[in-house]
């Protein structure tokens, strides 16, 4: 075990696993069925807006319950964007760029705050977000929500167009894990973690928990901004449905299901997101609440660090089972030892104090 651990710790496993992880992600999807595609889409669509969530939570210890108002509100920038023949990389950024100043702008009044406060102003951005959004029909189609197509495979590709949204998702995806693993593991990552242990002792060392709070935010919602783009390149439609603050607790129930603080658990939060409603849909459709929030309770009883802790989990009981059957195999050769030691003959040196003492004796009782 100690073996295969410190083999897959060195440079060229990891190397080599990432490659072969990314030629089996470009090939798969010209393999898989349509449905297979279009459920890994899904997946990484949710995996980068639990992605977003687990940095401003799992990372910085804030409490955000608003995520997916910057979900929605990415969705409705691109498709306003589509809608109006933006260019699509431009399309893009407007939906990361709108999402991060708003998030922003929220971030600046709640950080300050803290506990309850933070989390009331968080949950009022769903609850305010559906009827703004049913208001400003002129932008968002009202209550009937707005559509938008813009990721049919070009002829050049000789794709399909569920092969063609596989890999938009796919290089976005990618973009933004791979930017949040160099962001936690930085300086970024550093004043994080120190914000979220104790922001008395993070002042002291020269980090202002406000800034690095209202950083945090922003990017979350960067995020958020980003799964948005994703959202509607898969399923081409948003209405104020999207913002509902139901979808925002799933949100969180991912993220703490795949594994708060963890960069693959946000991808197992995704995964989360979209098979577990799925399962408990096909076991009773009248129990779906229920049984999701059984399970987030047997998760967090049993796994407290998510589903992304079960291999630390199985190597600690590996090592208490190994542990025990040496413990068991010295106990039953001890008594062996303790009678062989009886039946040997006594060899006692004799202490230095007696030998004195007899020579003291011969002395006295001499001529």
């Amino acid at each position: 075990m100690n073996a295969a651990a410190a083999t897959a710790r060195r440079p060229w496993v990891r190397i080599l696993l990432a490659a072969l992880a990314a030629i089996v992600l470009i090939v798969a999807p010209l393999a898989l069925p349509p449905f297979a595609n279009q459920t890994l889409v899904r997946i990484g669509v949710y995996a980068v807006a639990v992605l977003g969530l687990n940095i401003v939570m799992g990372y910085t210890g804030q409490v955000n319950l608003g995520q997916i108002f910057f979900v929605g509100l990415g969705a409705y920038v691109t498709a306003y964007g589509v809608n109006h023949g933006w260019n699509i990389l431009l399309v893009f950024v407007a939906a990361c760029a709108v999402a991060g100043v708003v998030g922003l702008l929220v971030a600046l009044a709640a950080a300050r705050l803290g506990g309850l406060a933070i989390a009331m102003v968080t949950i009022a951005l769903p609850i305010v977000g559906v009827p703004l959004a049913k208001r400003l029909s002129e932008f968002t189609g009202g209550s009937q929500g707005i559509s938008a197509r813009f990721t049919d495979a070009p002829d050049w590709s000789g794709l399909d167009n569920d092969q063609w949204q596989f890999y938009i998702v796919l290089v976005v995806a990618a973009a933004a894990f791979l930017l949040a693993r160099s962001l936690v593991r930085g300086k970024y990552g550093r004043a994080f973690a120190a914000v979220r242990e104790n922001e008395a002792v993070a002042a002291s060392m020269g980090i202002s928990p406000y800034r690095t709070k209202v950083l945090a935010f922003t990017i979350a919602s960067i995020f958020g901004g980003a799964s948005g783009f994703l959202y509607l390149a898969a399923v081409q439609y948003t209405s104020p449905e999207t913002l509902s603050f139901g979808h925002s607790i799933s949100l969180l129930a991912a993220m703490v299901i795949g594994g708060a603080g963890s960069i693959a658990g946000s991808l197992l939060g995704g995964a989360y997101y979209v098979f577990v409603p799925q399962l408990t849909n096909a076991i009773d459709p009248n129990l779906t609440t229920v049984s999701q929030g059984a399970i987030l309770l047997a998760v967090l009883f049993l796994l407290p660090g998510g589903l992304v802790s079960v291999p630390r989990v199985v190597r600690r009981l590996t090592r208490r089972t190994g542990a025990g059957r040496s413990t068991g195999r010295r106990s039953s050769a001890g008594p062996v030892r303790e009678t062989s030691q009886q039946t040997a003959p006594a060899h006692r040196p004799v202490p230095d104090d007696a030998l004195e003492g007899h020579e003291q004796t011969e002395r006295q009782d001499g001529p």
